[in-house]
């Protein structure tokens, strides 16, 4: 069983339009290590040039924030689920 990642709608281009991509992976980073095998190019824009999460991507595993856990080395299981969510600026 493998590690279901959503995938928002600004990357589905790069997923052949999948809101949805099942990979496999112990640790987060192992997860979009797979993601990005699969479809290339995807991880340089979840990551900055330091290997680091985006300041604008927010990354989730059954709901928490990476932030609050241990970031790209958040351990991922057969049967969780990775949100990718653009972070969304703006107002009056």
């Amino acid at each position: 069983m493998s590690v279901t990642v959503r995938i928002p709608a600004p990357l589905r281009r790069v997923t052949n339009g999948l809101d949805k991509v099942a990979v496999e992976g112990a640790t987060l980073s192992d997860t979009l290590s797979a993601l990005d095998s699969q479809f290339p190019g995807i991880k340089e824009r979840l990551l900055d040039e330091t290997g680091e999460l985006r300041h604008f991507v927010n990354v989730y595993v059954n709901g928490e924030d990476v932030r609050f856990l241990q970031g790209l080395d958040t351990s991922t299981n057969a049967g969780d689920e990775v949100s990718i969510v653009p972070a969304v600026a703006g107002g009056n």
